[in-house]
């Protein structure tokens, strides 16, 4: 093919592509209305908000317009009741659901990865029954030895196993979500784009991704490019300060993610961006200066 005709080609397809329906083309994104604005939609985890028991923490996020919650995985089925009777008759609804499972895909040990199959399995069928948009996981983390070698192989395994991890997800009504992690936490996985495109390679709609701004700080060199970047398997956000992981707006200029929304609110992100993240003053301050923050650099994106 001379390269006239490649361009011609290459041309055409891109052409298709775009043309092409979202369903047609795979992936977790859920469409919206053309010209209909993307709400910015905050999640908590557990611990963010203020308060001395769950009922105190939902109160308040409810009063100050947090539509969503990540609870941890660990010990999930268990609370299944309980949680669905704290969230009843509120507009709060379970986002994505934080690990808590047992060993991890990647170990060298057999047995230790049929208890992550085991564990993560049961937060997956908790996840389905409280309507939750993904279970997040990590392939593996530095500290977790003896693991399977960085390399073509494995990579592949470990998209086999997320082929049928995912299924598993679906059959729930809900799916599995990778997070990539920087450097220091976890080698394996770390940038959007990688989880995006380990997603693509099992061609199953239950295995998705997610970004950290927390962790993006440290491996991508865009926010709004690692965002992107996930396209239509993005199926998650969290966000701390950029400094030391504390509430949004504590480590001050740093605390910019201005970028990062401009992508989501282009790709009409319909999920959840979550706090995760500590405070080193008191939250019924931090918290409250934190929303504030992220809705006016929203409006700016």
């Amino acid at each position: 093919m001379d390269r006239r005709t490649f361009l011609k080609t290459s041309l055409a397809g891109t052409a298709l592509a775009a043309a092409a329906p979202a369903s047609l083309l795979g992936g977790c994104a859920e469409s919206k209305p053309a010209g209909e604005p993307t709400p910015l939609r905050l999640s908590f985890q557990e611990n963010t908000a203020p308060g001395e028991t769950l009922t105190e923490k939902l109160d308040f996020m409810e009063a100050n317009g947090i539509v969503g919650f990540e609870p941890g995985g660990r010990g999930l089925a268990e609370r299944v009741p309980e949680l669905q009777q704290l969230l009843r008759g509120r507009n709060i609804q379970v986002s994505a659901i934080c690990a808590g499972f047992s060993g991890f895909i990647l170990a060298e040990d057999p047995a230790v990865r049929a208890e992550f199959d085991r564990t993560m399995k049961e937060i997956i069928a908790a996840a389905g029954e409280l309507g939750s948009t993904g279970v997040i996981m990590v392939p593996a983390f530095n500290k977790q030895l003896p693991v399977m070698p960085h390399n073509a192989d494995t990579r592949a395994y470990l998209v086999e196993q997320l082929a049928l991890l995912g299924e598993y997800a679906l059959g729930h009504g809900t799916t599995v979500i990778l997070e990539p992690l920087n450097r220091s936490e976890a080698f394996y996985l770390r940038q959007v784009a990688d989880a995006a495109s380990i997603c693509r390679d099992t061609a199953c709609e239950g295995v998705c991704c997610m970004g950290d701004f927390w962790h993006m700080t440290a491996e991508e060199t865009s926010d709004y490019g690692a965002l992107y970047s996930g396209g239509p398997y993005l199926r998650h956000v969290h966000v701390a300060s950029r400094g030391k992981r504390r509430m949004p707006g504590e480590d001050g200029e740093l605390d910019n993610y201005v970028e990062g929304f401009r992508a989501l609110k282009q790709m009409n992100y319909p999920y959840y961006v979550s706090f995760e993240c500590g405070s080193t003053g008191d939250r019924a301050q931090t918290v409250p200066v934190a929303l504030e923050l992220l809705r006016s650099q929203w409006e700016q994106a």
